[in-house]
């Protein structure tokens, strides 16, 4: 990776920051082959997050693994030891998205990336060499902070490379892979079940530390985010990643005039609100008013609760306690096999999304797929009160789960994670992601947590009662989407910006770009190394 970060004193020389065309059409090269598959190779981080989330669910049905923890004999979990196994791995990846932000600002994005998997393969190992619940807890929560540090930074990391035509796209190609590691995860534990060894859970969990290799090894020999050495007043290395990145030779007119942009937004943002210290840096994530559309305080709020609604839609009730649910119902003769379904359903149904992304724009989306999934749980919530007992009712439930899992697969999925990525503005922005993506874990705790009390038979025993709550939080996602999430498609993080502070969410899918920062701030005759060399104390 030196060789990007450096460049000789002739190209130094040849890149100028370009002159202030205000030229909105011209702050982007067109999409290559290249940068297209730099991108996609990032969203494989999906796979690794995926698999670690859907595996559980079939492990702690395992006769083998119940009997390793409880002793020979036992039946099932107790409710608060699948609430801790579930729970634990989410509250340490809240931690170590919090932690991610300040790693990414301080290190770069790409060396934080690995440094997760360093540490989810330790979390790993842990996890595969337990025979005791005490071990796998440990080993979960260790693992949890190495998700916590790529599921926030992997996000930042490729909405700041991708292209602004197809990073929707991109984006959800995360949430795809996402979708591939759960079914990997449903297979694998379908296939190991009937063991009668340790390996029908280690096989599982030890297959985890080749997603973590493989991702690991591949961002190594990707670049840096251009914007990470904007922000570090490094522009000459800015500038070269960011050809390589457009696949344009590093005196391109398209190189110049985005990293112009980029540089005049950031010093803009800069301007309003300066660096400050640490701990002011983590203040600023709060300032402004909320009353504000391009205020900080409002883009951190949209961030977090928009990645608390993706877990108030309840999916992850059917990723991490299908199994045991399906079982409940007693009616499902292989319930392994239903979570199996329930899964290739979500992976079929995500692709849809790379082209509704780009297409429909992002707040249509989260608008019409709460809807999809509100109605969908209350049908299943009624027809589960009425009927419980009743095989044709409980098909009737199934066939609604699964169309409310792809309602949820081709719209808040995907489109959650790629709004989060775009709303912050560079000064904010790797705080802000990991806010945002700290608060998707929080309520994936919680939920972990709190979901086996309303659902097994000893507790709450809501059996499908539990929809009747997922979908009153689904219409809650209905209002939130349309009170408050903008349409982003189409316009690059810098656009973003000023569509946030010039529109309201229900006019920002007319607001059209009309000029550039670098334009406002006027960048003319201003050379990469003379503006660095203004900068280099100002970080």
């Amino acid at each position: 990776m030196e060789q990007d970060h450096s460049a000789s004193d002739v190209e130094k020389d040849a890149v100028t920051v370009a002159r202030p065309q205000g030229d909105v059409s011209r702050v982007e090269a067109p999409v290559t082959l290249k940068a297209y598959m730099m991108c996609v190779f990032a969203a494989f981080g999906g796979i690794f997050f995926g698999y670690d989330s859907g595996y559980i669910s079939g492990v702690m049905g395992m006769k083998f693994f119940i009997e390793t923890i409880n002793g020979p004999g036992a039946t099932a979990l107790a409710s608060q030891e699948k609430s801790l196994i579930t729970s634990i791995l989410s509250a340490g990846t809240f931690f170590g998205a919090l932690m991610g932000g300040d790693l990414a600002d301080w290190i770069g994005r790409r060396p934080t990336i690995i440094f997760g998997c360093a540490v989810f393969m330790v979390g790993v190992i842990l996890q595969t060499a337990s025979a005791s619940l005490g071990l796998i807890v440990a080993g979960r929560v260790v693992a949890g902070f190495g998700v916590g540090f790529v599921s926030a930074i992997i996000i930042l990391y490729m909405s700041e490379i991708a292209p602004r035509k197809v990073r929707g796209a991109l984006v959800s190609g995360y949430q795809f892979c996402i979708c591939l590691g759960l079914l990997v995860a449903s297979c694998v534990d379908y296939g190991t079940q009937n063991r009668t060894d340790s390996g029908s859970y280690r096989i599982p969990i030890g297959l985890q530390l080749a997603w973590a290799l493989i991702l690991g090894t591949g961002i190594f020999f990707l670049p840096e985010s251009p914007r990470f050495f904007v922000k570090k007043g490094k522009l000459d290395q800015a500038a070269v990643v960011l050809s390589r990145l457009r696949d344009q030779p590093l005196d391109s007119d398209y190189v110049r005039d985005e990293l112009a942009e980029i540089i005049a937004n950031h010093e803009f943002e800069m301007a309003v609100v300066p660096h400050g210290n640490y701990f002011q840096q983590w203040a600023n994530c709060f300032r402004g008013s909320i009353w504000q559309g391009g205020s900080y305080l409002r883009r951190t709020i949209l961030g977090t609760s928009m990645q608390m609604m993706q877990q108030w839609t309840g999916i992850n009730f059917i990723f991490y306690f299908g199994t045991t649910f399906f079982q409940q119902l007693g009616t499902i003769t292989d319930p392994f096999l239903m979570s199996l379904v329930t899964t290739l359903v979500n992976v079929c149904s995500t692709p849809i999304s790379f082209y509704t992304m780009e297409k429909l724009g992002r707040r249509s989306l989260l608008i019409w797929g709460a809807l999809g999934m509100l109605i969908c749980e209350f049908i299943v919530a009624i027809v589960g009160t009425c009927k419980p007992d009743d095989p044709v009712a409980i098909k009737a439930m199934l066939a609604f789960i699964c169309i409310y899992i792809f309602c949820f697969a081709t719209t808040w999925g995907p489109a959650s994670w790629v709004v989060t990525g775009e709303i912050f503005p560079l000064p904010i922005r790797a705080k802000g992601v990991a806010l945002s993506t700290a608060s998707n874990w929080l309520w994936n705790c919680i939920i972990a947590v709190i979901t086996p009390y309303m659902v097994d038979k000893d507790k709450g025993n809501l059996g499908p009662k539990v929809f009747y709550i997922w979908g009153g939080l689904c219409t809650c996602c209905f209002v939130y989407a349309y009170m408050l999430v903008p349409e982003t498609k189409g316009l690059t993080l810098e656009q973003v910006d000023q569509m946030l502070s010039e529109s309201t969410p229900r006019t920002s899918a007319k607001w059209k770009p009309h000029t550039t920062y670098a334009a406002e701030m006027g960048m003319t005759e201003k050379t990469v190394a003379g503006h660095a060399e203004n900068r280099s104390d100002s970080e």
